[in-house]
C-alpha cells in the first residue's frame, strides 16, 4: 500500500470548536462582542499574565497597531532580525518607520545581542526580537541593551504561545507583544492575533486603532483601522486555547524523540532558562538543503518546510532598506533550515517514519 504523506502542518479542529461557531451563529452576534471579550481575558490569564489583551483580525494586525499604539511613525527606526516572515518588517514599515536588520544567533534563530548593538542609530526607537520557531529569545541581553539606549521592546510572539524563559512568559517582557493565531499556529481561532501589553495606554491606543479610531460609536478619536476580530473567529479560540497546553506537551515529547533518534543533522538546541514550545522543529542540513527536503517529500512522503529561504533584507519588498547588508548566520540558516513535522496529530508511526526517512536521507547524502 502506498504510503500517505505525513503533513508538515496540519490544524485541528474537532465538534467543539464547530458547537462554538453554531452558538455563536445561532445568537446573531457576529461580530467583536462578548466572546472576543471573555477570550481577551482567557489568553491574558493563561498566557501573559499581568498583561492586558487587545483581540485583532491577524498576527500582522497585531504587529501593525502594536507599534502604532507605541508611537512608532516615520522618521524611527525598528531593529528586527532578518531571518523570519515578512510580517516582521512588514509590519514596521506599514507605521512609516525603517525597519533595520540585525543578523541572529546561529543556534537559536533569533536575534544577536552584538548584531543588535551595532545597528543601533540615533533614530533607533525600539527593537522587535521575533521568538523563533517557538524558542524564545535572549530577552535578557535584549532587555539590557533597551535599558542601556533607552529603547522599547516589541515582541513578535506570532509562533511563540506559552514558551517562557527564566520562568517569564513570553508576551510580558515589552512594550507590547504580537501573537498569532494562523491556521497552523500552535492554536487558531481560524485567523486572528492578540496584543499583549502591561501598558495601559498602549492597550487603549490599539482598541482605539483596531475599530475605526473610536470607542464610542461616530466619535472617532484617532485616524484607526478595521482590524477587529470577530464573535466568530474568537469562539473558535476560546476551544483551543483550553487544548494548547495538552498540544504544546506533545509537542515537546515529538520533539524530544526526533532529538534522541535523527543522525546526521543538526538537531535544535534549547537555551538554559527557555521552554521551547516547537511551533517549527527545525533541523540544519549543511549540504543540499532543497535536495534533502526534496527526498524526504518525494521519496519517503515526509512533509516538511522551510522557513524562511529568503531572508527579509533580500527580499524584493523590504531589500531598498538595507542596500549591500551582509548578515552571515541569517543566510547560512536560510540555505540550511529543514522543519519537520511535530504537530499533536502524529502517531508513534508517523514519528518512527520521520526518524526513518531523515536517517536514510543524511546517510545517503554523507
Amino acid at each position: 500500500m502506498e504510503r500517505q504523506m505525513i503533513p508538515a502542518a496540519k490544524p485541528i479542529v474537532g465538534e467543539e470548536e464547530r458547537a462554538a461557531v453554531d452558538a455563536v451563529l445561532a445568537s446573531g452576534m457576529l461580530a467583536q462582542g462578548a466572546e472576543v471579550a471573555s477570550f481577551e481575558q482567557e489568553f491574558s490569564e493563561q498566557l501573559t499574565p499581568g498583561a492586558e489583551v487587545v483581540a485583532v483580525n491577524s498576527g500582522t494586525s497585531a504587529l501593525h497597531i502594536g507599534l502604532l499604539a507605541s508611537g512608532i511613525g516615520e522618521g524611527d527606526e525598528v531593529i528586527v532580525p532578518s531571518f523570519t516572515f515578512a510580517a516582521t518588517g512588514n509590519s514596521v514599515a506599514l507605521t512609516g518607520a525603517t525597519p533595520v536588520f540585525a543578523d541572529i544567533e546561529p543556534d537559536y534563530f533569533c536575534l544577536d545581542p552584538d548584531s543588535i548593538r551595532a545597528s543601533i542609530t540615533e533614530r533607533t526607537k525600539g527593537i522587535m526580537p521575533v521568538h523563533l520557531y517557538g524558542h524564545p529569545a535572549n530577552m535578557v541581553e535584549i532587555r539590557k541593551i533597551a535599558e542601556e539606549f533607552g529603547l522599547q521592546i516589541f515582541e513578535d510572539a506570532a509562533q511563540a504561545h506559552g514558551a517562557s524563559l527564566n520562568g517569564e512568559m513570553v508576551g510580558t517582557f515589552g512594550s507590547f507583544a504580537g501573537f498569532s493565531l494562523y491556521p497552523t499556529k500552535n492554536m487558531t481561532s481560524g485567523e486572528g492575533g492578540m496584543i499583549s501589553t502591561k501598558d495601559p495606554e498602549i492597550a487603549r491606543r490599539a482598541r482605539l486603532l483596531r475599530n475605526q479610531g473610536m470607542e464610542v460609536q461616530y466619535q472617532n478619536e484617532l485616524v484607526g483601522l478595521n482590524n477587529r476580530m470577530t464573535n466568530i473567529h474568537a469562539a473558535i479560540g476560546r476551544v483551543q486555547l483550553r487544548k494548547l497546553a495538552g498540544w504544546t506537551k506533545t509537542r515537546q515529547e515529538n520533539a524530544a524523540f526526533l532529538n534522541e533518534n535523527l543522525e546526521g543533522v543538526v538537531t535544535p538546541p534549547v537555551a538554559e532558562g527557555a521552554v521551547h514550545v516547537y511551533h517549527q522543529y527545525t533541523i540544519r542540513v549543511a549540504e543540499d538543503r532543497d535536495g534533502f527536503a526534496n527526498a524526504l517529500r518525494e521519496e519517503y512522503k515526509v512533509g516538511c518546510g522551510v522557513y524562511y529561504p529568503i531572508p527579509n533584507h533580500r527580499l524584493p519588498s523590504l531589500a531598498h532598506f538595507a542596500p549591500g547588508l551582509e548578515l552571515p548566520n541569517t543566510e547560512a540558516a536560510a540555505k540550511e533550515v529543514i522543519s519537520l513535522p511535530v504537530h499533536p496529530s502524529l502517531s508513534q508511526e508517523d514519528l518512527d517514519r520521520i526518524v526513518e526517512a531523515v536517517n536514510a536521507v543524511a546517510k545517503a547524502g554523507a
